[in-house]
């Protein structure tokens, strides 16, 4: 399905040697494998019946951004299914409104509570606060690690396998440049998790040969001021030696596209954008449309709301996590159409929504 879409790739494979040629053959076969239409089900196939009438809450870490949001999306869904009240409080893209948040939430006493899309360690004093009234914790990119975190007293941490997300993206941009990107990489240490996906961007790109010109750290929550300005910089910095940009998410690209568009670079040309996370609404837009983004390493957002939804319905009734890794896509203008891309999302058609409600027996 991705053939065409590495044409750029494939063609230079002609002009240069063998081992590099082999090189981009590689990476391209490696993308591929993350582009096809996801239509099995590999998750959970049992699990506790529903909690009857549980109150949660969801605490946002920023409601601008498109994964949270997407995220939230998919718990409203599930709770709607599983017959829960999910109360959302938005923690505003910065600290002292996520820590307002999670006072307000511990005052609500719920049964349960989502920590969605920020860091568990910059609230450790809540976390204690919660682990301490026996509220169960679930969470989504609150941390590098999929799975249990004790010593955070989070039951499980949501994720797809984000290591496998920055290395695709990598590929991709490795391929697409037929072997000699030259890269600016898009991170805010904010978060060990984007610390992470950067850092293995960076190793990734650099392994395969390529070029890393800049790793920049500036902070998601400041993009629409900081990311105009930036991309102007940088662009009188490197020139045509920038090939593409890699970001731990779509978000950095939403202000990027005026400021290319002033220096005369049209929508398909290079920089060309590839996030590392999340698959927006904004990106799926931008990838369509061939508008300052070539592709998205996405996360099923909504798949993801409902796993969060039944691992907090494990965690109050004293289950075990599921052990279960949702699959992560490598979205272009070839494969946008599938799996959800006609709605600007990844939405598998693996019946997710089906598999669910039968183990909370609501089907």
């Amino acid at each position: 399905m991705l053939r065409r879409t590495f044409l750029a790739g494939a063609a230079a494979l002609a002009l240069i040697g063998p081992a590099h040629a082999d090189a981009v053959s590689d990476a391209m076969a490696a993308v591929q494998k993350h582009a096809g239409q996801k239509t099995t089900w590999d998750g959970p196939t049992s699990g506790p019946k529903a909690a009857e009438g549980k109150t949660i809450v969801v605490l946002a870490g920023d409601m601008k951004n498109g994964g949270i949001l997407g995220v939230t999306k998919g718990v409203e869904e599930a709770a709607a299914t599983i017959g829960w009240t999910v109360r959302v409080l938005d923690g505003a893209g910065s600290i002292q409104s996520r820590t307002a948040a999670f006072g307000q939430a511990l005052a609500l006493k719920p049964d349960g509570i989502i920590i969605n899309g920020f860091d568990a360690v910059e609230q450790q004093a809540a976390l204690a606060q919660a682990r301490d009234a026996k509220i169960p914790m679930v969470s989504w990119h609150a941390g590098p690690v999929i799975g249990p975190d004790p010593a955070s007293g989070i039951f499980t941490n949501v994720s797809t396998d984000a290591m496998q997300v920055s290395e695709a993206a990598a590929q991709w941009a490795f391929a697409d440049a037929g072997g000699k990107p030259g890269v600016v990489i898009f991170t805010d240490s904010t978060y060990a998790i984007a610390i992470a996906k950067a850092d293995k961007i960076k190793e990734t790109i650099e392994k395969l040969g390529g070029t890393v010109l800049e790793y920049v750290d500036t902070p998601i929550a400041d993009t629409s001021n900081r990311m105009p300005t930036l991309t102007t910089a940088l662009l009188q910095k490197y020139g045509a030696s920038w090939t593409h940009s890699l970001a731990i998410n779509d978000i950095y690209f939403d202000f990027m596209g005026p400021s290319l568009a002033a220096a005369g670079i049209p929508g398909d040309g290079a920089p060309k954008a590839v996030a590392a996370g999340d698959g927006s609404e904004s990106a799926y837009q931008r990838i369509r449309s061939k508008s300052y983004q070539s592709v998205t390493v996405a996360e099923p957002l909504n798949l993801q709301g409902w796993q969060l939804v039944d691992e907090l319905n494990r965690a109050v009734q004293g289950a075990e996590w599921s052990g279960y890794t949702s699959p992560l896509h490598v979205v272009t203008t070839e494969n946008i159409a599938f799996d959800g891309g006609d709605k600007n999302s990844f939405d598998p058609g693996n019946g997710y929504r089906d598999e669910y409600a039968k183990i909370w027996g609501k089907k």
